[in-house]
């Protein structure tokens, strides 16, 4: 546990590895977690066909990243657009600047994607493969998952609900197209959760 106010997740990481001498596993700046990752597209494209549009969770890029490159493999038409919250928007000013911008703890309830920033190998497949970026605001990731959980009675936690928001809050609007959209990731804290239902 730590204070995300105070610390650092990156820097806490580093030192409990150098203190216990263990193996850092980047959870999205590496080749293999960015294909693992994309086998999400891949797997989605193999059992629908092809899409006119895909919608991806971002955080640090390595899920988007590999989404990105299995669609425009699979389904060269495809149009991928990432989708992170406004309050932890550094991919999509990274996007649209073409320059790697940053972010430091933002204050969001979608927690994987708070990281700093989009990787060393994923800003440039964002960059190339990505068509654009889209921005959700806390209230409609809430929303979201509150409609998943009590609809879809799919258990997923915030970040996981991002594309899906950009598509159900109307952010992304995309009438008569195959849409695929990415819901990704089952962490949550029950007793913070209902916290964030209760106020929805």
């Amino acid at each position: 546990m730590y204070d995300r106010t105070r610390n650092s997740r990156e820097d806490l990481t580093a030192q409990i590895a150098e203190e216990r001498h263990l193996t850092i596993i980047p959870p999205y700046d590496d080749v293999r977690a960015i294909a693992g990752q994309g086998t999400a597209a891949l797997e989605l494209i193999a059992e629908v066909g092809e899409l006119d549009l895909l919608l991806v969770c971002c955080g640090g890029g390595g899920l988007l990243s590999g989404c990105a490159i299995a669609a425009k493999t699979l389904s060269p038409k495809c149009k991928v657009i990432g989708v992170e919250p406004e309050q932890a928007d550094d991919a999509a000013r990274s996007f649209r600047t073409k320059t790697l911008q940053t972010v430091s703890n933002p204050d969001t309830i979608a927690d994987g994607a708070r990281t700093p920033s989009l990787g060393k190998l994923t800003f440039p497949l964002v960059l190339h493969y990505a068509d654009d970026m889209a921005t959700v605001s806390e209230a409609q990731i809430r929303n979201t998952m509150f409609f998943m959980w009590e609809r879809m009675k799919i258990v997923v936690e915030p970040t996981g609900v991002l594309a899906a928001a950009a598509l159900l809050s109307g952010v992304v609007q995309a009438e008569n197209q195959r849409i695929g959209v990415i819901v990704s990731g089952g962490n949550v804290d029950l007793q913070a959760v209902s916290q964030l239902f209760y106020y929805s």
